[in-house]
């Protein structure tokens, strides 16, 4: 006898993970899918966003309210769980530290596929939250947290190179790539074609305002802009160095601040613009990512505009315009050229776009997984295995 598997795999999307706060984990699902997979999520969102944690790590005495909140969702997931069909593998979400080990404990015999987008030890540092000498307690909890994660999953999935490299000796084996990637809803916001004749260069930031966003850069960039008419810029998002940024660029009076913008709304007001901006930073962490934001973008057909690190240039080639991190000047310099020149705007408009739709797909972002776990399964004998004669 011999066994075969088959081609499509059961899987459980599983966790506290919101798909409206956090989309990567929507994408994988989207991407599950459109591969021919069957997806069932048993999914309880934690009603606490990124930044909500990070005030707990700021202010310790409100962890019990985390562990009362992680709680109540808990025992709603292993209910749920119980009642769940049998899967073949389970994928657990985006900030899922702390339920890959519920997972864990629920599923023992299934191969569980961490979405380890970002560590905890990584945030913390990049955030100013730990000594940057990595030896106090909350450097320490950060790392536990980080290695209890790891060490509860068959399949470690990071979104770039430089965060494989950095996955501790015993979890690098079980490490792979996959990047963040854009769902559906931005392709199909794209314009089928953009307003002619002079007009103004509509520019938008959509983010958090993180030093890994380098917002402080950003509007000293737009205070250089403050006398260019050509230029309007549309920042979505509040956060940590929000405040430092709108005061940098007061002086500037085409400068629209929105608060923010949902999750249904988005893509259509980003595809509304000409240009996204992605990152700026020069935090450790700035340097070894490819945010969201610029999957997104291409998606929705705007010319890309980011900070020129080894991941951006892998990832996006020759099709966007790079800045060095932490270069206010050399931003606004690439925004006035994109206003002087439609045929430059139009050009990395469309190649953008182009490679979007060749790498940045859902489907396109689930193949490494799906072949990791597919090598993975020959070892755990999946509910998929069909017998043979």
């Amino acid at each position: 006898m011999r066994v075969r598997y088959a081609t499509a795999v059961r899987w459980l999307a599983f966790g506290t993970y919101d798909v409206h706060r956090h989309p990567r984990v929507g994408v994988l699902i989207e991407g599950l899918r459109a591969a021919g997979d069957e997806v069932v999520e048993v999914n309880v969102p934690l009603a606490l966003d990124t930044a909500g944690r990070v005030a707990m790590l700021r202010q310790p005495w409100r962890l019990p309210k985390l562990a009362w909140l992680l709680g109540r969702c808990w025992t709603l997931l292993a209910v749920r769980a119980r009642r769940a069909p049998a899967a073949d593998a389970v994928l657990v979400g985006y900030l899922g530290h702390f339920d890959v080990r519920l997972a864990r404990r629920l599923f023992r015999r299934t191969p569980i596929v961490l979405d380890h987008l970002i560590s905890a030890a990584g945030t913390a540092r990049d955030r100013s939250l730990t000594d940057s000498g990595g030896g106090g307690l909350k450097s320490k909890l950060m790392r536990w947290i980080d290695r209890g994660a790891l060490s509860s999953a068959d399949v470690v999935v990071v979104d770039t190179d430089e965060h494989l490299a950095a996955l501790p000796a015993s979890a690098a084996p079980r490490g792979v790539v996959a990047p963040v990637g854009a769902g559906q809803q931005w392709f199909a916001a794209r314009p089928a074609a953009r307003p002619s004749g002079p007009r103004a260069l509509k520019v938008i930031f959509v983010g958090l305002f993180t030093p890994l966003h380098g917002t402080s850069y950003l509007g000293s960039a737009l205070a250089e802009l403050a006398d260019d008419e050509r230029i309007e810029v549309t920042m979505v998002g509040k956060g940590q160095d929000y405040e430092a940024c709108r005061a940098a660029a007061a002086g500037n009076p085409r400068v629209t601040w929105v608060d923010w913008v949902t999750a249904s709304e988005l893509p259509g007001v980003v595809a509304a613009h000409d240009v996204s901006l992605g990152i700026f930073g020069t935090t450790d962490k700035a340097q070894n990512v490819v945010p969201t934001k610029v999957f997104q973008g291409a998606a929705a057909g705007c010319a890309i505009v980011t900070s020129d690190t080894a991941p951006q240039r892998r990832t996006l080639g020759d099709d966007a315009l790079f800045v060095p991190p932490g270069s206010a000047s050399e931003l606004a310099s690439v925004l006035r050229s994109l206003a002087s020149d439609p045929a430059l705007l139009a050009d990395y408009q469309g190649r953008a776009a182009a490679r979007a739709d060749d790498q940045f797909a859902a489907a396109t972002v689930v193949e490494p997984i799906r072949a990791r776990v597919g090598s993975t399964s020959t070892s755990t004998q999946p509910p998929a295995m069909q017998e043979t004669r």
